[in-house]
């Protein structure tokens, strides 16, 4: 598939539209963990795309760094941003070259970052834990399996899709505040809208070791 083989030029197509595909509201299971954020955390958002995460954690008042490899999505968060009256930090990158140094983060934000294959999946799930402060916390979404049935929105290859079990074999080193496989009508533009297959992940990292 081409968005995997030549991500860039693949997703620079994709957004290469005025409309904000993905929408322009953040993701709902982003919004409910809302719980777990405050005002003055340092968050990473991965792959983020037109902004919509992003801007919103930054209007919760949270200072927000965000990465993506499209450069045409990261124009168009600058300017999702700047009809917000926020401050983002977007930078241009993929998972690969992005600097993922050693607890910088109070959250780590990731939202259907599902064009990782299980090896580099394993890669990119160790660097969130790498990049998380002690006592940070991980919100993540994705789709499942099942996704395949319902085809509203993510990738057509089950590899790239998450169960329960992966994401607590991923993260064992967390504590999971909130793990769970749900079903859910999505209206996030028109790239994730219908009937959906989701899990969503909420996991702290413990301060000293496992607890």
């Amino acid at each position: 598939m081409s968005e995997f083989n030549a991500p860039a030029a693949s997703w620079n197509q994709r957004y290469s539209s005025d409309e904000y595909i993905f929408g322009t509201e953040a993701n709902h299971f982003l919004q409910g963990a809302a719980s777990h954020l405050k005002s003055g955390m340092r968050a990473l958002v991965i792959a983020d795309g037109e902004g919509r995460n992003g801007v919103w954690l930054a209007k919760q008042g949270l200072i927000v760094d965000a990465f993506d490899v499209s450069e045409v999505a990261i124009e168009k968060a600058k300017k999702l941003a700047k009809t917000n009256e926020v401050n983002v930090s977007f930078h241009l990158a993929d998972c690969e070259s992005w600097d993922w140094q050693a607890a910088k983060y109070d959250a780590v934000i990731a939202i259907f970052i599902q064009f990782a294959d299980p090896i580099a999946r394993a890669a990119l799930f160790a660097n969130i834990v790498k990049t998380m402060k002690p006592g940070g916390v991980l919100i993540l979404q994705g789709y499942t399996p099942k996704q395949l049935d319902y085809k509203t929105g993510g990738p057509p290859l089950i590899d790239h899709l998450y169960t329960e079990a992966i994401l607590q074999d991923a993260f064992k080193e967390l504590r999971f505040e909130q793990l769970l496989s749900y079903e859910k009508f999505l209206t996030e533009g028109s790239q994730h809208h219908g009937m959906s297959a989701l899990v969503g992940l909420v996991a702290s990292k413990p301060a000293s070791g496992l607890q």
